[in-house]
């Protein structure tokens, strides 16, 4: 009977959950952190703003978490992800100002209305994206790597929020539109938290 339960023990030990442990960095401060249910990955991002250069980094849901890299015209950044305990202790790849040739339209800016800017992409930047919300009343444009691409469009396609990328110089249309704040500080928000 005790060896029963002793087994017992062991199996319920052995096939418990485990919550995953990550870095978490905010403006310069770091602590580990066990990451909630349902976050199973660790991330750490790089972006530019402004010839400023900062990194964030923590936990992410696998489906939301993406590598690569993005560049709206006014910030830049890069993602990686991970899914072991502490593996996100190194910084992304800080985004490249190394032009590539290839060329999209991107947005002035967050309160913008203008999105006929000709932005040259970076070196690593080899597609033109446009997220938009389905009415078009909110729209980011700009470059990123196929690999943003291909996991971004895996997370937000969505009845409200439509993500698309191509290849071609300047693919990704220049139509001016109205922008809503909130949903442009969401997804910005959501890119630097998540990915």
């Amino acid at each position: 009977m005790d060896l029963q339960i002793s087994v017992f023990l062991l199996f319920v030990l052995f096939t418990a959950g485990h919550s995953l442990s990550c870095y978490d960095c905010v403006l310069g401060s770091c602590r580990q952190t066990t990451c909630s249910s349902g976050f199973t990955n660790c991330y750490s991002a790089t972006y530019s703003y402004n010839a400023t250069v900062g990194t964030i980094r923590g936990c992410a849901p696998a489906n939301s978490c993406v590598n690569g890299f993005v560049n709206f015209g006014y910030i830049k950044g890069s993602t990686t992800c991970c899914n072991t305990d502490l593996c996100n202790t190194q910084d992304a790849p800080e985004p490249s100002n190394t032009p590539n040739g290839k060329k999209c339209y991107s947005c002035d800016g967050l309160l913008s209305q203008n999105c006929t800017n000709v932005l040259s992409c970076s070196v690593n930047e080899d597609r033109c994206f446009k997220e938009s919300v389905v009415n078009q009343t909110a729209v980011i444009k700009g470059c990123a790597s196929k690999s943003y691409c291909d996991g971004t469009a895996a997370i937000v396609n969505a009845s409200l929020v439509s993500f698309s990328c191509c290849d071609g110089n300047l693919c990704n249309g220049a139509q001016s539109v109205s922008q809503s704040f909130l949903f442009l500080c969401c997804s910005l928000l959501s890119y630097f938290l998540l990915h």
